[in-house]
Parts: C-alpha cells; sequence; structure tokens
C-alpha cells in the first residue's frame, strides 16, 4: 500500500499492519491520521495518533463550543442569555448564532491603521468611533427580531439617548467597516451587507487584503445607492462624511 493512497478512515488488514508496521506508524504520526484495523472482515482496533491529555482537553473543550452554539438557530432573547453566559465571541445573524474567530496580524495591522485616521478625522467632532469587540443591535426593516454584530469599525452619532443604563449601545452606526477574511468574506459581503443596508447604516466599508482593494456602498433609504471600487493609486473617500478618505497602498502596505 502506497502513503499518497491512505485517505481519512482508511481500512488495513492485521496482516497488512504486521507486515508494514513501520510504514502505518509513520503515516499516522506524519499525517495525523487514523488506520482502522480489520480481522476475517471484522473492525478491531483503530491506530490513531498520540495526543496529551491537555491537547485532548483543549480540543474536545473548543469542539463542544463550536458544536454547542455555532450555527445554532435561536430567538433573539435566547442568544442573549446566552451570550451573557458565555466568554466566547459571537454575533447573530439572521436568527443564528456564529462565533467568532481571532484576527490575523494583517487584520490587526489594518484596523490599527483605519482606528489612526478615522480618529484624527472625528476629533472634536460629536460622532466617536468604535472598535470591535463592540457590540451593536441592528433593527432591519421589516424583521421583527434584531441581528447583533461586532463590526471591525464604526462610526456612532447618535449616542445621545442610545446608551442604557449598563453603558450598552443601542443606535444605529453612520458607518461601519469589515475586513475581510478567508472565513467572513462570504457573511461580510452578503449576510452583514443586507443587515447594515436595512437598518439604516449610511455607509459600509469592506476591505479586502487578497484583492488590495477597498469596497464603499452607501445606502439611502434601505438601499443601495452608490457603489464604488477603490484600488492601487487610488483615495478612497466617504460619501457621507466629507474629507475623510484612506489612501488605499498606504492601507494595504507592509502588512506581515
Amino acid at each position: 500500500m502506497k502513503r499518497n493512497n491512505y485517505k481519512e478512515g482508511t481500512i488495513i488488514t492485521a496482516t497488512e499492519l504486521k507486515q508494514n508496521l513501520g510504514k502505518h506508524l509513520d503515516f499516522v504520526v506524519e499525517q495525523d491520521n487514523d488506520l482502522v484495523i480489520t480481522r476475517n472482515g471484522k473492525k478491531i482496533a483503530r491506530l490513531t495518533p498520540y495526543v496529551t491529555d491537555i491537547e485532548k482537553y483543549f480540543t474536545v473543550r473548543e469542539n463542544a463550543r463550536e458544536y454547542q452554539y455555532g450555527g445554532k438557530k435561536v430567538s433573539y432573547q435566547e442568544f442573549m442569555e446566552i451570550y451573557e453566559k458565555s466568554t466566547l465571541r459571537m454575533e447573530f445573524i439572521n436568527g443564528e448564532i456564529v462565533i467568532l474567530g481571532s484576527p490575523t496580524a494583517g487584520h490587526q495591522e489594518i484596523l490599527g491603521k483605519l482606528h489612526l485616521i478615522f480618529s484624527q478625522y472625528f476629533k472634536d467632532k460629536k460622532c466617536r468611533v468604535f472598535l470591535a469587540p463592540f457590540d451593536v443591535h441592528f433593527n432591519k426593516k421589516g424583521f421583527e427580531e434584531p441581528d447583533v454584530m461586532q463590526p471591525d469599525l464604526l462610526v456612532a452619532c447618535d449616542l445621545e439617548n442610545n446608551i442604557t443604563e449598563k453603558d450598552k449601545y443601542m443606535g444605529t452606526p453612520a458607518l461601519v467597516i469589515e475586513i475581510l477574511s478567508d472565513s467572513t468574506r462570504n457573511k461580510d459581503m452578503v449576510d452583514k451587507l443586507n443587515t447594515y443596508m436595512l437598518s439604516g447604516v449610511e455607509e459600509y466599508w469592506i476591505f479586502d487584503q487578497k484583492q488590495e482593494n477597498i469596497m464603499i456602498y452607501y445606502f439611502e433609504n434601505c438601499e443601495i445607492a452608490s457603489y464604488n471600487i477603490f484600488k492601487k493609486g487610488d483615495i478612497a473617500r466617504s460619501i457621507v462624511f466629507s474629507g475623510l478618505s484612506a489612501d488605499v497602498e498606504n492601507i494595504f502596505a507592509d502588512l506581515i
């Protein structure tokens, strides 16, 4: 049996194991995969990579969390009860719980650059700039229950009368930003775009590290009024906030 013929859950006979024990052990260790052993056509044992007790603990714990919450359909009230008791970062989109992973170094570098640009622009202005994790409850037009999301960066201009006694923001941002990653690309460009549009957000900036471009959506009356893509050599400019801009090449330069 050639190693490149192995597949997940490969079955070998006890005789094959005896004849090529070293080869089979190498596969299990190098490929981090299991081998099922049979005798007389019946499965009798499994050859599996060794993991320490602490590795097993963390693997089981993380998988259990994902299984328990990720993709689960619940009501808004149920989500809030789960969220308040959990240490996980999570969002609530279209009635489904979404577990948030850790951002990459490149993601954080871009976010840092944007925070400097936006903080400088909004210095001494009414609007405030917030970074994730910062919960926002988006009330979509035509939907009974809100989505709860954590934009990478947001601009809030309606803080007055929209901060609860528990210091929670319950307004609607004027501008939101998402930095795409492989795991969030579809969600950010479809589900989140729809939520932001229907909830009254005026402008949505999407930063694409792979394409090294910036997409800016401008919404009016819960519909897309305009859409522009800015590439290297361009200056991405806000429609809502005159003078707010970002140099595309500088944003994506020298990332890890």
